[in-house]
């Protein structure tokens, strides 16, 4: 049963014959391989468990059959099918391969984006939706609020996007959203707004156009293996200096080159 287009849109496009090679859950980020060698990426849930059913039962399945609980509201589930549906999507992915990667020498590479964002960002009211470690760095020269599932210091509760939201002039948004499944309501408040989806959870579709998303910002797995025992080993932001690395790209000028390479080849 259909509960939003965009999860529609995403098995449609994670349609695979291959089966799950792995799937790993780290403390931060959840891993799914399939045989083909593709690897997705999706945020852990912050709620520990020692009762999954399913462990040890999932190597060897049909990625489309995990890729199908992306609508289930257990957490693990739907992260899970997230990881599965990125390791179809993002093998390979001519949009991802075609995005530009963020280059950074004296920002912590997890506040990459930030960084290549922010000469578009001086006085415009910025909304990021989840926190990111470092992120009080920017707080002295750009107008920033924090929405937060578990607020910390200085950030504000998930209602609070009712009332940010609207008005804000950027917004960035985790892609962990999708998941969890705030992803359509915040994706409808953020419709007056630059809408950046971004972290390793992004799957690289250009149909995130759609539903009002201008840009990706994900990321390029370069060193597989590394990047797997960064995860196995309880890695969060320390996957970007273990072969992952952050690359964004415009959908809409992405759609307008797909557009005329289109009408060259007719």
């Amino acid at each position: 049963m259909s509960i939003h287009p965009i999860y529609d849109v995403l098995l449609e496009q994670a349609a695979s014959t291959n089966l799950v090679a792995e799937v790993l859950i780290g403390l931060t980020w959840t891993l799914c391989r399939s045989q083909d060698a593709g690897m997705g990426l999706a945020m852990s849930p912050a709620i520990p468990t020692r009762t999954l059913p399913w462990s040890g039962t999932l190597a060897g399945k049909k990625i489309t059959e995990l890729a199908s609980q992306i609508i289930s509201w257990n957490p693990y589930e739907a992260t899970v099918a997230m990881a599965a549906i990125n390791a179809v999507i993002n093998h390979d992915n001519p949009l991802l391969l075609a995005s530009e990667p963020i280059q950074t020498e004296q920002t912590p590479a997890n506040l990459a984006v930030f960084e290549w964002f922010k000469p578009l960002l001086n006085d415009k009211r910025i909304v990021v939706v989840g926190r990111y470690p470092g992120l009080e760095r920017y707080a002295a020269e750009l107008d920033i609020s924090v929405l937060e599932r578990q607020p910390g210091p200085g950030d504000l509760p998930d209602p609070a996007c009712e009332y940010l939201l609207p008005d804000a002039d950027w917004i960035f948004l985790t892609a962990s959203s999708i998941p969890n499944k705030t992803f359509p309501r915040l994706a409808e408040l953020a419709k007056n707004a630059k809408l950046v989806l971004m972290g390793p959870t992004v799957p690289w579709l250009p149909e995130l156009a759609e539903f009002g998303v201008d840009f990706l910002a994900g990321i390029r797995i370069e060193k597989p293996e590394k990047l797997r025992q960064a995860i196995a080993e309880g890695g969060g932001t320390r996957i970007f200096e273990c072969g992952a690395h952050y690359c964004v790209t415009n959908l809409e000028l992405a759609s307008r080159k797909d557009h005329h390479a289109t009408r060259r080849s007719a």
